[in-house]
């Protein structure tokens, strides 16, 4: 299998790199991976075989191992090998580089260097459990891992009770049901959610109901291998005039009527224009 071997251009190349399935990469990162002078990986072993699966020779280029615990050491090689004229192709384990992935500040430091910085798309495991999970994609959120501890894990899914569209969180199998759990309790068991599993690999599940139901379910059974929750949002809340009015009379002292809006329409999920023009006639009267 022969992959185009050119020269590029000296800048930094992300690669999305497939979440299981081999074949679940695109051309052009193929093409990526046969030419640059320096490859960066977030785990070297698995680049390595990847390009092994897809008969692509490694030669004498250099992989350098870049992750959240040798960033600091491994940045100022990268960026010594773009000075140099060099192309450097930086890939994640599984996924899209900077997608809950380490290089952040990778590309910081490259764009402040002045040194051009493409992204080449291709999988990502967001995406993927978004297009399986049949919840609402015109407005999501994506927050990574949510904290370990019980207590802190239910403060931190408490400020999305109120955000709008579908919540996406990735997590670990030993902290499925507790999250599940969790997440029922705090934004209601009634909310539709979905969890993800294996996607691509040959165990690809998805797993539907309602947070209570999931509860249940998870309750009977462990589950294994990578995990994408989605959560849907909640019902809507009849919020009445006369409580955005004492809202806004209890803020308006201490803040702008703009503020006070957002503030507003956050905590309560009203519309923030019409909180707004409560808050113009206010002031009229």
């Amino acid at each position: 299998m022969n992959h185009q071997e050119g020269t590029l251009a000296p800048m930094l190349y992300l690669l999305a790199t497939p979440l299981g399935t081999a074949r679940d990469i695109t051309l052009r990162t193929l093409d990526v991976l046969a030419s640059a002078d320096v490859l960066a990986a977030e785990d070297t072993r698995t680049l390595k075989k990847l390009m092994e699966i897809h008969g692509i020779p490694l030669k004498d280029r250099p992989v350098i191992a870049y992750h959240d615990h040798n960033g600091d050491r491994a940045r100022p090689k990268l960026l010594k090998a773009l000075a140099a004229g060099q192309s450097v192709a930086y890939a994640s384990e599984a996924g899209t580089p900077m997608i809950a992935d380490p290089g952040y500040h990778l590309v910081r430091e490259v764009q402040a260097a002045g040194f051009g910085v493409t992204s080449l798309p291709g999988p990502s495991a967001v995406i993927t459990a978004l297009t399986l999970g049949g919840l609402p994609t015109d407005i999501f959120t994506f927050a990574g891992f949510l904290p370990n501890a019980k207590s802190a894990r239910r403060k931190a899914l408490k400020t999305f009770e109120a955000t709008q569209g579908t919540l996406v969180f990735y997590e670990s199998p030993k902290r499925i049901a507790a999250m599940i759990a969790d997440a029922a309790e705090v934004l209601g068991g009634e909310r539709e959610g979905r969890i993800c599993r294996e996607l691509t690999k040959k165990f690809e599940e998805v797993l539907h109901g309602t947070l209570d139901e999931l509860t249940a379910q998870l309750a009977e059974r462990s589950l294994k291998g990578e995990i994408v929750v989605l959560i849907g949002k909640g019902a809507e809340k009849e919020v009445s005039r006369d409580v955005l009015v004492s809202g806004l009379e209890a803020l308006l002292p201490e803040m702008s009527l703009r503020d006070a809006a957002d503030k507003l329409a956050q905590e309560t999920g009203v519309k923030r224009r019409e909180i707004y023009q409560i808050g113009l006639e206010l002031q009229k009267s």
